[in-house]
């Protein structure tokens, strides 16, 4: 088993339930960690034989666009998104982070973390 991690992807998008922020829109900043058998890929030294992350942070970036009153849409949709595009990985987490939120306060960052596992068929 292995990890490949995308850190720090930067994307502005419009997220958020006060209507201001469907407007005007907010930085974001998303990390990805995924768990998959690196062996095969560490052998072969093949592409098609890893996890793409040129292929997760396009997922990323494309759901992110996607407006969402919640984070945790957003990182539900990019995890779905991951397992169903990346057979490769058994068990991701995602964090989003809305930064400087507009919560009435000197506050740097908002993150949501979720984590799944691939369900094995029945």
């Amino acid at each position: 088993m292995g990890v490949v991690k995308v850190e720090n992807i930067r994307v502005f998008a419009y997220h958020g339930c006060l209507s201001e922020e469907k407007k005007i829109g907010s930085d974001y900043s998303v990390d990805l960690e995924v768990k998959a058998d690196l062996l095969p890929s560490a052998e072969s030294d093949r592409l098609s034989d890893t996890v793409d992350y040129v292929l997760l942070n396009k997922i990323t970036k494309e759901e992110m666009l996607r407006p969402t009153h919640l984070l945790e849409t957003v990182a539900r949709r990019i995890l779905e998104r991951i397992f169903n595009e990346v057979p490769l990985v058994d068990k991701a987490t995602v964090w989003v982070s809305k930064l400087n939120p507009p919560i009435g306060g000197d506050v740097e960052r908002v993150t949501i973390k979720m984590t799944e596992k691939r369900k094995k068929p029945l």
